[in-house]
């Protein structure tokens, strides 16, 4: 069986921070788009599954997140898609922004609610209802499936591309953030945001690949 420090490709005595950048840098290395192939992609992310089990996340970045608790309720979630707040002339900084958004018509792919299960990611939650958000790696490892948090709390078990000052202002991973709390406004699609953009993958290839499951 194939180690997966050589799946990394880094020594067997690597550390917690030079095996969380060689995951950064072989998940970017492995994207289809970029030469590699999903099955490559899934083998990083298995790899890196496996070392990050041997280590405290907490380190660089990421949050613990409580066992499954088959009594936590449901999570209320309200969002609003980044994409369209140009159309109406808003700010995704705007404090009344979602009571703008509840004040008019917007289609209910942009603009709505929906409970999350506990044990679903927010990613998860909106796919299971339906809904099309932005996703690349769902390994934690790109800024694709981003979100920015405006209310409540979403916490990620995993998170080796936003830096702490992005964490700072709100921004979370939909692919791994499981919310904790009872209620939560959040903005997806904010992929956008001209500070994200060297954090982005291709997405194109994975959303054909879930389509074709």
């Amino acid at each position: 069986m194939v180690s997966p420090f050589d799946v990394l490709q880094i020594d067997s005595g690597a550390d917690e921070e030079e095996i969380a950048q060689a995951y950064r840098q072989r998940v970017k290395e492995a994207h289809p788009d970029q030469g590699g192939s999903i099955s490559e992609f899934q083998r990083v992310q298995t790899a890196y599954a496996k070392l990050e089990g041997d280590y405290s996340v907490e380190d660089h970045g990421s949050e613990s997140v409580d066992e499954f608790d088959p009594q936590r309720e449901k999570s209320r979630i309200e969002y609003l898609n980044y994409e369209i707040l140009d159309d109406h002339g808003w700010s995704h900084t705007d404090e009344d922004l979602f009571e703008k958004a509840a004040a008019v018509d917007l289609d209910p792919a942009d603009y709505g609610e929906f409970l999350a299960q506990p044990h679903e990611s927010l990613l998860e939650a909106a796919e299971n209802r339906g809904f099309v958000w932005p996703y690349a790696c769902r390994g934690g490892a790109c800024a694709n499936c981003a979100v920015g948090v405006v209310e409540g709390e979403l916490e990620m078990p995993v998170n080796t591309i936003l830096p702490p000052a992005m964490i700072e202002r709100g921004i979370r991973l939909s692919c791994n953030g499981m919310p904790v709390t009872a209620e939560m406004k959040v903005i997806y699609n904010i992929k956008h945001l001209p500070e994200l953009d060297e954090l982005r993958l291709p997405p194109r290839p994975f959303e054909q690949a879930h389509a074709n499951d």
